[in-house]
């Protein structure tokens, strides 16, 4: 039987897969796994489950929240302003200001 281990590295970290061990039932698993997976690196939890227990959903068989884009929530995006939309921001600032000067503010 295969067993797919998750290793995780120090406490808190998530648990990423590092592999898999041949073993006939779940304490021979999860000793190969110490063995194998587990000394190699700095190791503070090791997960062992059956492989055929593993189910997985991939792009195409499921939307995973849709296509939007939200591009917006990173910074890097901003670094790439469109020049119309650097046009528009001065022809508002400058509308801005006169509406302000009318309204004797300035």
């Amino acid at each position: 039987m295969i067993w797919e281990v998750f290793r995780q590295e120090e406490a808190g970290d998530r648990h990423t897969h590092c592999g898999n061990v041949h073993a006939p039932d779940r304490e021979m698993a999860l000793m190969f796994a110490q063995v194998q997976h587990g000394r190699r690196m700095q190791t503070n939890s090791l997960w062992v489950a059956p492989k055929d227990e593993i189910g997985e959903v991939d792009a195409d068989e499921a939307e995973f929240g849709g296509t939007t884009d939200k591009a917006y929530r990173w910074a890097i995006t901003y670094n790439n302003i469109d020049a119309s939309f650097a046009e528009e921001v001065a022809e508002s600032e400058a509308e801005q200001e006169e509406a302000a000067q009318k309204r004797g503010d300035v």
